[in-house]
């Protein structure tokens, strides 16, 4: 659940002492990433206002799942699109972010389908670890979740992490889904390792795989890749350059 605050680097109660101190910098460093969402917020839709490859990828997805199936949007923002087209199928849609604006404005938006959407804070390298439950009170996201989910949506969320940590979040995101569930995946098709890019007033650190190598990375952490297509896509700010955006529809192996 949101705390309608600007993101902290830890949340309420949480030991200061429970990791060394080069994850800790590097939590820091991801919630600091969600301070500048935080600040963005709907900006982030006006400058991206454009989604038919990833509204395409959704449609993919939802071929292969039946009514009220559960769905892990990773790194939902405020929800749109994703979170609406999937709950508007009938799906039964989580949503998580780091950004506590972002969940704010998601909280406050009114979403058709039978399922009301279940938004949570969480830092997704947490995700299917015990600290989902310990740390961010999401026990459904940790251990307790294996297998829990008919397929997870990832759509430019990954693209924060560095690359050292990208393998390790897919294989927590193969273990919350159930055998044969689907992956839905946006990525940038760049070869950068968390470099230092200016992105609506903020600098983000971005990162992003060439489309053979990213193929490799998730078929290393247990998924078939059975779609990928690329897509150009000019942003509506002048201030961001083009770039090639890629959508992959995986399957868990396993």
């Amino acid at each position: 659940m949101t705390t309608g605050q600007i993101s902290d680097p830890f949340p309420v109660g949480e030991d200061a002492g429970d990791d060394e101190p080069e994850v800790r910098r590097r939590r820091a460093a991801r919630a600091l990433q969600a301070v500048a969402f935080d600040t963005i917020g709907n900006g982030y839709g006006e400058a991206f206002p454009a989604k038919d490859g990833q509204l395409a990828c959704g449609r993919r997805l939802l071929a292969g799942l039946e009514p009220g199936a559960r769905v892990l949007d990773v790194g939902c923002g405020t929800g749109d699109p994703t979170v609406r087209q999937l709950a508007a199928a009938g799906l039964r849609v989580t949503g998580v972010d780091l950004s506590d604006g972002m969940l704010t404005l998601a909280g406050r938006t009114g979403f058709p389908g039978e399922f009301p959407p279940v938004f949570h804070r969480i830092d997704l390298y947490d995700l299917a670890t015990e600290r989902a439950d310990r740390v961010w009170n999401a026990p459904g996201l940790g251990p307790d979740g294996r297998g829990r989910f008919a397929a997870v949506t990832a759509f430019f969320s990954l693209i924060l992490l560095p690359q050292d940590e990208i393998p390790t979040v897919l294989r927590r995101l193969r273990e919350l889904l159930r055998p044969d569930g689907l992956l839905a995946l946006g990525m940038v098709e760049a070869d950068l390792d968390h470099v230092p890019l200016p992105f609506l007033g903020r600098e983000l650190r971005i990162s992003g795989y060439l489309r053979e190598d990213l193929e490799r990375v998730l078929v290393s952490a247990g998924f078939a890749v059975e779609e990928c297509s690329g897509h150009p896509y000019a942003p509506a700010s002048t201030s961001l350059p083009p770039e090639e955006q890629l959508f992959l529809c995986c399957r868990r192996v396993g």
